[in-house]
């Protein structure tokens, strides 16, 4: 039992690894991405759809996690890991299409003003960072209950769910704020 047990911990510290070079990859391409100088020519307007399609797909990740967390205070372990699933699936997707997005497009002013202003900007900046952060913990939750370590998943998803649920509501809500001055 115990030789397992250092198994389990070995094969744990090098999914760590793992998990913590892409929780730190990521929002630094994501950034590259963001910023870099000139945008990547796809010479196609399907691009410009993305918008729209992210804040469904936040929608829908922001209704998984909310089911997940209903189906395990009911006890139902399966329903709770595919809508679990299915948020970290919607996700990666999500992940996906704001990369192609923000690689291809340039980005959208806010042009609103007064206090509506400064609640977008506090929402989003607030959203930015809490997103840039929220891989690590996601990822970890994820593992941890994907090989059934309940007590080191219900340790991370304390801090991992209401940051990846505050992440999904603020996405739909930028979206939201900003799509009136989207220029396409």
């Amino acid at each position: 039992m115990e030789k397992n047990s250092e198994v389990i911990q070995k094969n744990n510290k090098g999914v760590i690894r793992w998990i913590t070079l892409i929780a730190i990859a990521v929002p630094v391409v994501v950034a590259i991405l963001l910023f870099m100088p000139s945008k990547i020519d796809v010479a196609s307007d399907w691009v410009y759809f993305l918008p729209h399609l992210n804040a469904v797909i936040n929608t829908a990740a922001t209704v998984a996690l909310i089911a997940g967390v209903v189906f395990i205070k009911k006890g139902n372990i399966e329903f709770h890991r595919a809508a679990m699933t299915t948020a970290f699936g919607l996700g990666g997707i999500f992940l996906v299409s704001y990369v192609i997005y923000h690689a291809t497009a340039e980005s959208t002013s806010f042009g609103g003003e007064g206090l509506i202003k400064y609640f977008y900007y506090f929402i989003l900046i607030t959203h930015i960072i809490l997103a840039a952060v929220a891989l690590f913990p996601i990822l970890l939750a994820y593992f941890y209950g994907y090989t059934d370590q309940r007590e080191k998943h219900r340790k991370v998803v304390k801090y991992a769910f209401p940051i990846w649920l505050y992440v999904t509501v603020t996405g739909v809500l930028v979206y939201l704020m900003i799509s009136p001055y989207y220029n396409f």
